[in-house]
């Protein structure tokens, strides 16, 4: 029932109530009831439009915009797909139906993830403009977002030991740091000697992230991101998806020493390859390495990955999730060499192009997997993967963040 608009129908019979302007009409006896109501347009705040759709009864889906506390940003399409399937419930199957607020150019998928509901956007490109400019029109469309998650893929910084990432693991921001700088053929140079971390996440969010840094925390998103993975591909395959997100396998997770560079070798190599100190053309930036023949002996070997060999797929596919400094801006990063000099210098755990931008509208966390290495061997090869992992992470972050309640108008 509209808020502020009461109705009292007395006898027997089917009672209908009509939406519209006009006098109310109670009509008692047995029969047909009818009333007619004035629109509820007309009792809202002046300069408030409320959306067209109102929850009916027995409808827990949310009837407004303010209801939705969680935003969800996808810079690619294969990473908003994978996002998608793990809906629990769409709202918007039969049409648009929250509308957005004047000046927001954003596209939304509205639905619910566990006890969430939700706003999906993806961005017309990559990188930290593109991303602000979202960011900006959903803080306008829903005024009252408690969390808003990056969602996609990222370069990340092998590392070794206990530390070590592989294709696949899934990366989760402590704090962003602004990629300002030039990369020159010798190095990458700051343009200031200060590190710009962005601002700090609400309190109960921070909680989170720490809680998932202890061993129980770690081990139960680990555990619920391995079985929404599944879901995940699963749902793909059912539903016809032109991705299957599958893993690509051990055998096509490689790591090059940092110095290794993917270029044409001799006696093939043509003139940039051969002659330009540290520079690839773009025809070999396109290659695979099975292309250009690099030289596998210059794989560096990595404990974790031989331990996945003797795995069983769904151990092997489960993602590790790192949680750390990301570091963001729009310069890619496709130099081992300068990637490890950043990630010592900075304790950078990945390199990705749309949480800074996003962090100068609305304060975010970012959820990536690792698609690459953030070196010269770099392909597309592990995107939809990386981009299934990083999906299944975040619905398994969502599940134990804690719900807001709604607020019930008296």
């Amino acid at each position: 029932m509209f808020s502020g608009i009461s109705t009292i129908n007395s006898g027997f019979g089917v009672q209908n109530i009509v939406g519209g302007e006009g006098v109310q009409n109670n009509n008692n006896g047995s029969g047909t009831q009818q009333n007619n109501i004035r629109s509820p347009r007309a009792m809202d705040p002046p300069g408030r439009i409320r959306p067209i759709y109102r929850a009916s009864s027995g409808d827990d889906r949310p009837s407004q915009r303010e209801d939705f506390h969680i935003a969800i940003i996808c810079a690619l399409a294969t990473e908003f797909d994978a996002v998608s399937l793990l809906f629990d419930r769409l709202w918007d199957e039969d049409g648009e139906v929250y509308g957005r607020a004047p000046g927001d150019t954003n596209t939304y998928t509205t639905g619910r993830i566990r006890e969430h509901d939700v706003a999906l956007a993806l961005l017309p490109s990559m990188g930290t403009a593109s991303a602000a400019g979202a960011a900006a029109g959903i803080r306008s469309s829903f005024p009252v977002l408690k969390l808003v998650l990056i969602v996609g893929v990222c370069g990340g910084v092998p590392d070794t030991g206990e530390n070590e990432v592989l294709l696949g693991d899934v990366v989760i921001s402590k704090t962003v740091q602004h990629s300002l700088g030039k990369q020159y053929p010798g190095t990458f140079a700051l343009k200031d000697t200060v590190e710009d971390t962005l601002g700090r996440l609400n309190r109960d969010t921070r909680t989170l992230v720490t809680s998932f840094e202890t061993e129980m925390g770690r081990r139960r998103l680990r555990t619920k991101a391995g079985e929404y993975l599944v879901a995940l591909q699963m749902a793909a395959v059912s539903q016809g998806y032109r991705q299957s997100y599958q893993y690509p396998g051990v055998a096509e997770d490689k790591l090059f020493e940092p110095d290794y560079r993917h270029h044409h070798r001799t006696p093939q190599a043509c003139g940039i390859c051969k002659y330009e100190s540290g520079k690839t053309c773009d025809q070999a930036v396109q290659a695979s390495c099975a292309d250009l023949q690099c030289d596998e002996r210059h794989l560096l070997r990595r404990e974790r990955l031989e331990a996945k060999r003797r795995m069983e797929l769904t151990d092997m596919q489960r993602p590790e999730i790192h949680i750390g400094r990301i570091r963001s801006g729009d310069t890619v990063m496709k130099s081992g060499e300068h990637r490890d000099q950043i990630a010592r210098e900075h304790n950078v755990i990945a390199f990705e192009m749309e949480g800074a931008g996003a962090w100068d509208e609305v304060p975010c966390i970012v959820v990536k997997g690792t698609c690459d290495y953030a070196d010269s061997h770099k392909n597309n090869k592990w995107q939809p993967f990386a981009a299934a992992t990083a999906a299944s992470v975040a619905k398994a972050f969502l599940t134990r963040y804690p719900r807001t309640d709604r607020t019930i108008p008296s």
